[in-house]
């Protein structure tokens, strides 16, 4: 059986069979430590939107690059990835050494860029390229309260 997780190469091949499909191609990204509810419900929300649903995991260096807190990332990216791609609703998963997913946007070409709720448009990475080939930029609502790093310091509190 194949895998979801593959390459930046092996991706924009396969994705070009999905185009000549017409298959809609949704992108989005994150880190993804430690999955929680919010995480499940933005990642089948973003499926929604089209046919196949891309998601770029930050590589372990570019989250300690987006200074998320000491010891972050929690689990290694590799693990993140199969945890992504163990999703029905995950197509395939990508991880990028970038500190952001401009360049992996660019060699992709989504035709729909989607970011959680809390990201202005203006602030989303790969948006002009997204709208310059005539694609959209969506943001999805987060789900309140829940969050990885408030688990984070729950944990540390419980164990404090």
């Amino acid at each position: 059986m194949p895998t979801k997780v593959t390459t930046r190469e092996e991706l924009a091949s396969l994705l070009a069979d999905h185009r000549r499909q017409h298959h809609r191609v949704v992108f989005t990204n994150g880190c993804f430590d430690l999955m929680h509810i919010g995480h499940v419900r933005y990642l089948q929300a973003a499926r929604d939107l089209g046919e196949v649903l891309v998601v770029g995991v930050n590589s372990d260096a570019s989250v300690r690059a987006l200074s998320k807190g000491p010891g972050r990332p929690i689990v290694p990216d590799a693990q993140r990835a199969e945890v992504l791609a163990a999703l029905a609703c995950v197509d395939y998963v990508v991880i990028f050494p970038e500190p952001d997913p401009g360049a992996l946007i660019a060699s992709l070409q989504p035709d729909i860029l989607v970011k959680g709720g809390d990201w202005p448009i203006d602030r989303i990475v790969g948006r002009d390229t997204v709208e310059a080939r005539g694609g959209r930029v969506q943001t999805i609502p987060l789900v309140p309260g829940v969050s990885t790093t408030t688990l984070v310091q729950r944990i540390r509190a419980t164990n404090a």
